[in-house]
């Protein structure tokens, strides 16, 4: 193992780590959307640019995400904000789109999961940028046939991106008239379920050019790394959110994302 090498990514993922938790606690996104393309940009400055990197860019998000999205959970069903009616009868699509989602994620070129990234991440920008919490589709949760179409495409999608329940999940929720504070603690139940299996997969697909200390697709210095900062960082990205309006930097960050993702096309298309 390259000591230099090991030095040089672990400062990167620890300063990747500290944004990407100041940005979830003061603007309650979810890690991922800022980790994936971090990650991405980092390993590829280190020389570990491959058919396969994007593969581990994602496993190594949604496992930081296990972990955080447990903590969110648990804080805030003490608050009784999680609508386990809502979880549980979601979970098992969910649950299924992300199986689907992982298996997809592992036959695919980087370049691909580039391009999907790049593509979904413009959208959940959109929404960030001009998006309305007042939104309304349906007065109530769907059911039957739409939440068997809506539940798979939720974990399909969030697994492809490398994020939680959060970017989907929150304007899913609202857009049926789940009140907000439901909707963000609900969703951090959908991040752990999509995140588990995913996860499970993904130790157990082997990269051909992985950085040091990578089992299977995950990157364990990262994922340690990113984990350590967040849990410090978060607090201090939620108290800056109690003493001014984040609504702003919200759309402003929404406009930094879509920038990040067109980057990442462009990439695809050089």
């Amino acid at each position: 193992m390259d000591l230099g090498v090991l030095v040089a990514m672990s400062a990167l993922v620890l300063f990747i780590g500290a944004v990407a938790g100041v940005l979830a606690g003061l603007l309650g996104v979810g890690g991922g959307i800022v980790l994936v393309p971090a990650f991405f940009y980092a390993f590829s400055v280190l020389g570990y640019a491959s058919d396969q990197l994007m593969q581990m860019c994602l496993a190594t998000s949604l496992a930081t995400i296990i972990v955080t999205s447990v903590r969110s959970a648990h804080s805030h069903n003490k608050k009784g904000a999680v609508d386990w009616d809502i979880l549980q009868s979601w979970a098992p699509g969910i649950i299924l789109g992300a199986i689907i989602g992982v298996f997809t994620a592992t036959q695919l070129r980087s370049v691909a999961l580039q391009a999907i990234f790049g593509g979904l991440a413009i959208l959940v920008g959109l929404y960030m940028t001009f998006g309305r919490s007042s939104w309304r589709i349906g007065l109530a949760m769907p059911t039957g046939g739409l939440r068997l179409a809506l539940s798979p495409m939720l974990g399909f999608l969030s697994v492809l991106m490398g994020i939680g329940g959060g970017s989907f999940g929150v304007p899913a929720m609202t857009s049926f008239s789940v009140p907000i504070h439901r909707a963000v603690a609900t969703a951090a139940g959908f991040g752990v379920i999509i995140a588990v299996p995913a996860v499970v997969v993904f130790l157990a697909t082997p990269m051909r050019v992985a950085p040091p200390m990578t089992v299977g697709s995950v990157n364990v210095v990262a994922f340690g790394l990113v984990i350590t900062m967040t849990l410090i960082t978060a607090p201090w990205g939620a108290a800056l959110a109690h003493r001014m309006d984040p609504g702003p930097l919200k759309r402003v960050f929404g406009v930094f994302l879509i920038l990040v993702a067109l980057n990442m096309l462009r990439r695809v298309l050089l």
